[in-house]
């Protein structure tokens, strides 16, 4: 233990002991969470958290199940990601695996979205609709359900271990988790046909990767919504880090108006509120929020903007008979504002909104068209490497190709191939009577008919090293047509 000299009244000098600051007495390196238990409340915040609450849980959880009808051979689940069929289904929309870079410019929409939503509204992704926050209110629920509100809880965790404590422990981790566990189901069930997997899942004949991901989201949900709640948010998730990017001054936010609360203090019924603020210093809307914070401290990396503190502040202002809205959505610049005395006003045209909105409109207007004006026909052209040429017993030479045609319709389509070249060229096709149909294929609904195809030339047309030649493949009945380039290796100089 270290000791320092002071002086003491007399003049003289004494020691006084000094821990030292990194001493494994003084060293924390984790400090572990305080449980925050808030209060439930009324208001038209928490009424439109409920409604969208209930509205994404029900999306999640019963989309699955929704049917849209394709055709005979294809899945009739509305959204479905088939990776055994190697395909992803959005109600009418079917993505093949070489259109991928659809799912790039969703990606890409969703930013742009939330950018554009942060920058008018802050973190309203956060407050509303992130699942984190969705799941947690419903957790929460839960629990205020089975062991009653704020004041309820802290009591009951506070005491000693009872039959009636036991029980109401168990009941509630026991619905967590069957939340979880419904939680985990319902994403395995966007990735095989919903009806299907659910029957082999309680069968135990369900593939072990539906069990595994079901057993993870059950996990997590259960971890996140139920232990780590604000920890998740404050901790783990990156975006209230990126979100300040995204934000300026004229970003409406969960804010106290100072302004008109200060200064704060205790009130009695028929004292003056001359010469102080609105705020009584009652707390309710620290007990109301679920990431344990005081709003009245300023904007915070902790508040997710639920606006629960709102509603609990209202009902506050509503008793002492003073104006609503003590908290509320607000701006930096409007605060600023009404401390120089200006009226407060809103201003949604800005750069940063311009900016986000073009380039939503951008996006969204080159998906939609590449989307809605896609070829349903797609041909590939493959030549034979190895070996590049045949040179046959007459000396002619010739070359084999693999001709893939895709049929993303829904409907049974037959095509006519033509390969156009040297007028001398013989074409033919090996297991197919393609001779006798006329070059004709038959290619099944969304599916991909694979031909193989041989073309001769004779020697008389073999004067350069390789000559280009083309296929096209044209559906007889609508006459949508697709073509492909290569070339034909002679072997000659």
């Amino acid at each position: 233990m270290d000791k320092a000299a002071g002086t003491n009244a007399s003049g003289g000098v004494e020691r006084i002991n000094v821990e030292p600051i990194n001493s494994p007495e003084n060293r924390t390196l984790y400090k572990a969470r305080e449980a925050i238990y808030p209060k439930r409340v009324s208001g038209k915040y928490r009424r439109l958290k409920w409604v969208i609450m209930v509205l994404t849980l029900g999306v999640y959880y019963i989309l699955p199940w929704v049917r849209w009808e394709r055709g005979a051979n294809e899945p009739d689940q509305a959204i479905l990601v088939d990776f055994a069929g190697s395909r992803f289904y959005f109600f009418a929309i079917e993505i093949w695996p070489d259109e991928l870079y659809y799912v790039t410019g969703l990606l890409i929409l969703a930013a742009l979205g939330l950018f554009l939503a942060t920058a008018l509204f802050g973190r309203i992704w956060c407050g509303y609709t992130c699942p984190q926050t969705v799941w947690t209110d419903l957790y929460i629920a839960v629990e205020r359900m089975i062991e009653g509100d704020r004041n309820k809880r802290m009591k009951l965790d506070k005491a000693p271990w009872s039959t009636d404590k036991i029980m109401k422990k168990v009941s509630k981790h026991t619905i967590w988790i069957l939340i979880g566990m419904a939680t985990g189901g319902a994403w395995i069930f966007y990735f095989h046909d919903a009806p299907t997997i659910a029957a082999q899942f309680f069968k135990g004949q369900a593939p072990f990767t539906a069990y595994f991901y079901c057993a993870l989201l059950t996990m997590t949900t259960y971890i996140f919504a139920g232990s780590m709640r604000e920890q998740v948010c404050t901790y783990m998730c990156p975006w209230p880090r990126i979100q300040a990017a995204l934000t300026d001054e004229d970003t409406l936010q969960v804010t106290y108006k100072k302004d008109r609360g200060e200064p704060r203090g205790p009130h009695k019924k028929g004292d003056s509120w001359d010469g102080r603020g609105d705020c009584v210093s009652c707390r309710a809307c620290v007990a109301a929020c679920p990431m344990g914070i005081d709003i009245r401290e300023g904007a915070q990396l902790e508040c997710i903007n639920c606006a629960l503190c709102i509603d609990a502040c209202d009902d506050i202002m509503a008793k002492v008979d003073r104006p609503l809205s003590l908290i509320g959505y607000d701006t930096d610049a409007n605060m600023a504002r009404r401390e120089a005395g200006e009226k407060p006003k809103f201003n949604y045209i800005r750069p940063r909104i311009l900016v986000y909105s073009v380039m939503l409109v951008l996006v969204a207007s080159v998906m939609s068209w590449t989307l809605f004006s896609r070829a349903t026909v797609n041909l590939n052209v493959i030549r034979d490497r190895t070996p590049p040429f045949v040179k046959l017993s007459d000396g002619s030479v010739r070359n084999a190709y693999t001709v893939k045609i895709v049929n993303r319709d829904n409907v049974e389509r037959t095509f006519l191939l033509d390969v156009k070249g040297p007028p001398e060229m013989v074409v033919s096709a090996a297991g197919d009577n393609f001779e006798e149909n006329n070059h004709q294929v038959v290619v099944l609904d969304d599916s991909v008919r694979s031909i193989r195809l041989f073309v001769t030339l004779p020697p008389e047309a073999l004067d350069k090293a390789s000559l280009p030649i083309s296929v096209t493949a044209r559906d007889i009945a609508t006459g949508e047509e697709a073509l492909n380039p290569t070339t034909f290796i002679t072997g000659g100089r």
